[in-house]
């Protein structure tokens, strides 16, 4: 029995003076890692800019099970952020800073490890190098747990290496797996919406899209609203002359909502239109060849576009939805003329004469 305290003791001594010893050791780190992302630089910046994505190709973000995540209106660019909790840890992300197509900096804290980390994409053959540098601080739990894992610095760099090949794989084939179909001529229906209508240069188009739409379906969350329908796009100008399109993202309302003066969302009315029907189930890269293929239908089938109605792109599926790109689904509307109906054709039937009945003999007297 005694022999049994003693061990107790014996390993009671051993456990506080490992813990000692771990406790001094520095807890700055520092870990870098790069890599070849067989995907165009614009695509995977994208990609890994908005904080929605991540649940998707994060290593320990796809194993873990149970995670609740949260996302404010601005999940990508300068300012954006998400924070996640399976209940024993806690996170948050924020970016401070994101050069378009370039750079990515951030700031997180995980369970009270702190840490900046430095993303850098570069062109190179086959694709996008992608280097991921880390550096912070960890906190006592973390000193420990790493310390019987091998190390803090071997933890994450398997973790990144993980990381870049869920990213690859998840380009791979989620941006490359799309179809488009020209589903025909529709009738576009009459409705309210509220709105926000910006001006900007087309090639911006796509990123205040992206920012935009979050914002709108964030204004419905926090003022109790909700929609008639899906989000949407409407073009009341696109002037590729001068690289100027002026677009609105809308959500339908039930009934006309009136917003105070000075808001950058106002009310609008949906206008009824005839329009040709095209549907991209796929990522958004694809939507100019989707518009394409609607444009060389209409007028390969005789159709006049109107000019005076709204180009329009509604948005059945998307990353609220689905995590998956490839199973978004876009709608495009067209607005045209219906096709006029046949005149019927008036065939001149020739006029036949009735028979003549002819006359009775006359009667002869003998």
């Amino acid at each position: 029995m005694r022999i049994l305290k003693y061990l107790f003791l014996l390993i009671v001594l051993l456990f506080i003076g490992v813990t000692v010893y771990i406790a001094t050791l520095k807890g700055d780190f520092k870990v870098k890692q790069s890599a070849v992302i067989h995907s165009p630089r614009g695509v995977v910046f994208d990609y890994v800019n908005d904080y929605k994505n991540w649940e998707a190709f994060g290593s320990w973000m796809t194993k873990e099970q149970g995670i609740t995540f949260t996302y404010p209106a601005k999940t990508m660019g300068t300012g954006a952020q998400f924070s996640w909790d399976n209940g024993s840890d806690k996170g948050l992300m924020k970016t401070y800073f994101a050069k378009e197509n370039d750079s990515i900096q951030q700031k997180g804290n995980f369970n009270g490890t702190t840490a900046e980390v430095y993303w850098k994409l570069k062109d190179t053959v086959g694709g996008t190098k992608i280097t991921v540098e880390a550096r912070g601080k960890m906190d006592l739990l973390t000193k420990i747990s790493s310390f019987f894992s091998g190390g803090f610095s071997s933890m994450a760099n398997d973790a990144l290496e993980k990381s870049f090949r869920n990213l690859d794989k998840t380009l791979a084939y989620e941006m490359r797996t799309y179809s488009i179909k020209v589903n025909g001529i529709i009738q576009r229906n009459s409705g309210f919406c509220l709105k926000q209508t910006v001006t900007c240069r087309i090639k911006s188009l796509p990123k205040n899209i992206k920012i935009m739409m979050p914002k709108m379906l964030h204004f419905f969350k926090k003022n109790n609203l909700s929609m008639s329908g899906k989000p949407f796009i409407l073009y009341d100008r696109y002037d590729r002359a001068n690289d100027i399109v002026t677009f609105s993202v809308c959500a339908p309302t039930r009934e006309q909502i009136f917003i105070t003066s000075g808001s950058e969302i106002t009310s609008g009315e949906i206008v009824p239109f005839t329009c040709l029907k095209t549907t991209l189930t796929g990522d958004y890269s694809h939507l100019k060849e989707a518009w394409t293929k609607a444009e060389n239908y209409i007028r390969d089938n005789g159709y006049t576009p109107n000019f005076a109605g709204k180009y329009a792109e509604v948005y059945i599926k998307t990353i609220d939805d689905v995590k998956q790109p490839s199973k978004w689904i876009t709608e495009i509307h067209i607005p045209v003329f219906p096709k006029a109906a046949p005149t019927p054709t008036t065939v001149a039937v020739p006029t036949v004469a009735a028979p003549t009945t002819p006359s009775p003999a006359p009667t002869v007297t003998p």
